[in-house]
């Protein structure tokens, strides 16, 4: 067997992902995480999975809400990077946590520069995406050109 797109193989659960990622998304505007930020952190949680097809998706959907290509560019690096605010780079920090479920448990990101409402909607954002990377890969999602 090659591949199995496991949305389609079992839609009702592919459908509880949708749902739960709208959930997030509430929670993100809630909280007033910036879209763009939001697009960032999809971005970095994608890298990290090597996630073509998110990173993609991702991308484009940040340049079509006025990311900078230079930010992009410098993304996986952010740490390096003056192009981010401290917010944004604990928001990285964050995910990167959260993706990597690092032991013992970093808080580098725990400056004081995201609420607790935001702390928790970017953990949510990170889970989530985290998910949504592993149905990309393991359901072998094209990506072409």
């Amino acid at each position: 067997m090659s591949s199995v797109n496991i949305g389609k193989q079992h839609p009702t659960v592919y459908k509880g992902l949708v749902k739960l990622d709208a959930e997030v998304k509430s929670a993100l505007d809630l909280a007033g995480v910036d879209p763009l930020l939001v697009e960032l952190v999809k971005i970095r949680v994608s890298q990290l999975n090597g996630c073509a097809f998110c990173l993609r998706m991702h991308t484009r959907d940040s340049l079509a809400k006025g990311e900078k290509a230079d930010r992009l560019a410098v993304v996986a690096a952010w740490w390096e990077a003056q192009y981010f605010s401290d917010q944004e780079r604990a928001a990285f920090a964050l995910a990167e946590q959260v993706t990597g479920l690092a032991v013992p448990e970093r808080r580098t990101w725990d400056d004081g520069s995201l609420t607790e409402d935001q702390v928790s909607a970017i953990t949510w954002l990170a889970i989530v995406m985290n998910a949504w990377n592993r149905v990309a890969i393991t359901s072998h999602y094209p990506v072409a050109p």
